[in-house]
């Protein structure tokens, strides 16, 4: 399988081609041929940064040219790589995610993405769970459980930071905080498309206030399932820190410390001795996080950062096997994660069974 992730971030097209054999009833084994993260064209990167702006015909425009530069770089890649794989599984971009509303938007048009590559295509992955009343996010869990068994929690770092562990016999998951997405906002303000190893938030100093006031966002007291949206970030965090008017680095470590602090918090209402975690998404190179997040943490929890391969591409691994169990009719969303009526299996075929 192709498995395909683009993030909140806009970094760029994840890429993972890789082989899934089951080894159990509650596991599975995978072996990546080939990874790569393709940046997006300026042009692609603007529009898909404003894509939650676009007319409606604007953004229908929008999802045909991303679903055939997708399907275009795959087959670029496949070439490269001397690939035949079975299909593609692609997350998309994610434009609105509302789920109060039964709403999540992501585009990359699923036909276009199919003609282009010359490929089979799964897409759509979280619409089904919306309509069963779950909040269609996050997804990987399940790829946490049936790949990464060994991990007592996996964090991901991306644009949003998500977590996901077993609690009293289910998995569980949900986003703990923005991440990358106000990292990378900040750091743009001072020429820079993101805080590199941490080197900006590492000057500043935490300003005591706005980190109290960041820990105590509603968000943070909605039990169960909980996900986070662009549209929350922009409607309740930055106006909070746009109104301090501090220096960047002050603002990037207090974020950090904000950050940690929360992922910390949930770590620690798992009462082991020892707890082991897996850290992985673009975040992870950030060193004066990761600094921080193990203050936090404490001796008791190992946190593992893993080779540049599942550092990097997990997200885009799992929906390769999300992919797989769409084929095989299993489910690949859990209810325990996203609060909906039922275990779903979801994502919409395109060019299956064809001639």
């Amino acid at each position: 399988m192709i498995g395909l992730m683009s993030g909140t971030s806009c970094d760029g097209l994840d890429i993972v081609a890789a082989t899934f054999t089951p080894v159990e009833s509650t596991a599975w084994s995978y072996e990546v041929q080939a990874a790569e993260t393709v940046t997006f064209p300026a042009s692609l990167r603007k529009s898909l940064k404003e894509s939650h702006l676009h007319s409606a015909l604007d953004l229908a425009v929008l999802d045909v040219a991303f679903g055939r530069w997708m399907g275009e770089t795959v087959r670029e890649f496949c070439l490269k790589h001397r690939l035949a794989p079975l299909a593609i599984a692609s997350h998309g971009h994610t434009v609105y995610h509302q789920p109060d509303k039964k709403l999540t938007l992501q585009i990359g048009n699923g036909w276009s993405l199919h003609a282009s590559a010359g490929l089979p295509v799964i897409n759509d992955f979280r619409s089904l769970d919306v309509q069963l009343g779950g909040q269609g996010a996050p997804l990987v869990p399940i790829g946490d459980q049936l790949l990464f068994p060994d991990f007592d929690f996996c964090l991901n770092l991306g644009g949003i930071a998500n977590i996901s562990f077993e609690q009293a016999g289910k998995r569980i998951a949900f986003d703990v905080s923005p991440f990358n997405l106000l990292f990378n906002r900040f750091a743009e303000k001072l020429g820079v498309p993101f805080d590199n190893g941490g080197h900006l938030a590492r000057k500043g100093s935490i300003h005591s206030s706005l980190l109290q006031q960041l820990n105590g966002l509603s968000y943070y007291h909605i039990q169960g399932s909980k996900s986070l949206g662009r549209e929350d970030i922009e409607a309740e965090f930055l106006p909070l820190l746009e109104e301090f008017h501090l220096p960047v680095p002050d603002i990037l470590a207090t974020l950090s410390a904000h950050f940690a602090q929360q992922v910390a918090e949930i770590i620690h209402q798992r009462k082991d001795d020892k707890r082991k975690l897996l850290c992985t998404g673009g975040g992870a190179y950030n060193d004066f996080f990761i600094e921080t997040l193990r203050r936090h943490a404490g001796d008791s929890v190992e946190i593992v950062v893993p080779d540049a391969t599942v550092l990097e591409f997990k997200e885009a691994l799992i929906f390769g096997l999300l992919g797989v169990l769409r084929l095989l009719h299993q489910p690949n969303c859990l209810a325990s994660v996203t609060g909906a009526m039922r275990d779903n299996c979801g994502g919409t075929l395109y060019g299956f069974n064809e001639g």
